[in-house]
């Protein structure tokens, strides 16, 4: 493979790892909007016998802040369901059937090596040949 081909390839899997890492995003966005909401359900109690002064505090900016998360989260899906729109789209263009299907497992359901081998039925080895013709084949415009 000439350096030529290796750095396309890399440029192609960059963008086919794109869906996940927005799929990734997403997941963060979610974890801290449910990790606001528990905070503010069960505040820390801090148990040192002295007295404290009410822990409640205006809602206002704890939902103004959760109003923010939600319309990122919005953003985020979108975004996400944008590029797989066209990932997929790239994917289907390709004439193999294998290569389309060892790019939507590995890239679109994020699948590891070994899981996308059993899931095709072929070897590990086997799945990496039929990787590498994919990507060669796969068309970023």
């Amino acid at each position: 493979m000439t350096e030529k081909e290796w750095t396309e390839n890399e440029e192609k899997k960059e963008y086919l790892k794109s869906y996940q890492r927005s799929v990734k995003r997403e997941q963060d966005i979610l974890d801290e909007i449910q990790r606001l909401r528990l905070d503010k359900m069960f505040p820390s109690i801090v148990n040192d016998g002295m007295p404290h002064g009410s822990s409640q505090t205006d809602l206002s900016d704890y939902i103004v802040t959760i109003d923010e998360m939600i319309e990122d989260l919005k953003q985020e899906r979108l975004k996400r369901a944008k590029r797989q729109q066209e990932i997929e789209q790239r994917i289907r263009q390709m004439k193999d059937e294998d290569e389309q299907r060892v790019l939507r497992l590995r890239y679109i359901k994020g699948l590891k090596w070994e899981e996308v081998a059993v899931e095709m039925g072929y070897s590990w080895k086997q799945v990496h040949r039929i990787h590498s013709d994919a990507l060669r084949n796969f068309k970023m415009t």
